[in-house]
């Protein structure tokens, strides 16, 4: 069976930047056609920046890189150095890449991308907010149909939020996005907090990671160090969600988690719940579902797929 052919659009951050590692050690089920980074977690500037990084650590610099928006689509710039630091990817000490920036933007890559491949074959993975992913959308209507699927992080039913009381991150930070991508009819498969609160980092599985003995193992275990900190201490939890590599997972081993078909519609007026994902996960009412809403995942086989992948790229 031939890759399924993905692009990833992302802000990294250490959790991105797993996901991004996690597909690039799959070439047999995932053919990166692309990185598209988008101002989220830290400024445009850094993500495409680390985005690089990342390709380059897993020595796979023959993937293009993309710089995408800058800003969301009506609002200004919330980033995230509270839980990532200043970087985006603080933790351990980073080379600045050697790989070029394409010159292209990454919006203009996502339609051209959608156009010239077969209908149908191309999956879009956001992990971040949706900025690129709605732009695209608005700039060439008739891309919205050739999208095989869409598999996103963001959102939260449960755990309500984590940058507001109502609203998970890269949903809060381009809300108006997200409505145009939740409303696209567009096959939709969403891994929020509820799900990816559940695949928390311990001891043991961050062991695992250094324990490969390679570059990507020490890194890996490294910005999972830093990243634990700010969950630690918010949820008093044993570690960190590595929310991201959720889609990836999802994506070479589906049958790891589980969800539902519902409706969910994204509120972007209302000052008190901005962002959040209004989730009808009890069915309750009389709109059509547009979105598998993932619930629960088997976390241990999580982060034996997550090892056992990352310790291809040694």
């Amino acid at each position: 069976m031939a890759a399924r052919k993905i692009i990833i659009d992302t802000d990294p951050g250490q959790d991105d930047a797993v996901a991004i590692l996690l597909a690039l050690a799959s070439p047999e089920e995932l053919d990166v056609l692309g990185i598209v980074a988008v101002a989220g977690n830290v400024p445009l500037a850094l993500t495409q920046k680390n985005a690089r990084i990342v390709c380059e650590l897993a020595r796979k610099t023959h993937v293009p890189v993309f710089a995408g928006c800058d800003r969301p689509m009506t609002r200004k710039l919330v980033t995230a150095e509270h839980v990532h630091g200043k970087t985006g990817l603080d933790g351990p000490q980073l080379a600045d890449p050697t790989m070029p920036l394409q010159d292209r933007h990454g919006v203009d890559f996502i339609i051209e991308t959608l156009r010239r491949e077969p209908s149908g074959s191309v999956t879009l993975v956001p992990v971040g907010p949706l900025t690129n992913i709605a732009t695209a959308f608005q700039k060439a209507p008739d891309i919205v149909g050739r999208v095989a699927e869409i598999v996103l992080m963001g959102g939260a039913y449960f755990e309500v939020g984590n940058i507001t009381p109502a609203a998970e991150f890269n949903i809060y930070v381009d809300p108006e996005a997200a409505e145009i991508v939740f409303k696209s009819g567009i096959k939709l498969t969403v891994m929020p907090l509820d799900v990816t609160h559940k695949a928390l980092t311990t001891r043991p599985r961050v062991d695992a990671f250094r324990s490969m003995g390679t570059e990507v193992g020490r890194m890996v275990g490294e910005w999972t160090d830093f990243f634990e900190r700010f969950d630690k201490e918010k949820y008093g939890s044993e570690g960190a969600p590595l929310h991201d590599p959720c889609t990836i997972a999802y994506l070479l081993e589906p049958e790891i988690f589980s969800g539902r078909h519902i409706n969910v519609e994204i509120e972007t007026v209302s000052d008190l719940t901005l962002g959040m994902t209004v989730a009808d996960w009890w069915r309750v009412s009389l709109r059509p579902a547009n979105a598998t809403f993932i619930g629960h995942l088997d976390a241990d086989r999580f982060y034996a797929l997550l090892t056992e992948r990352l310790a291809r790229l040694g």
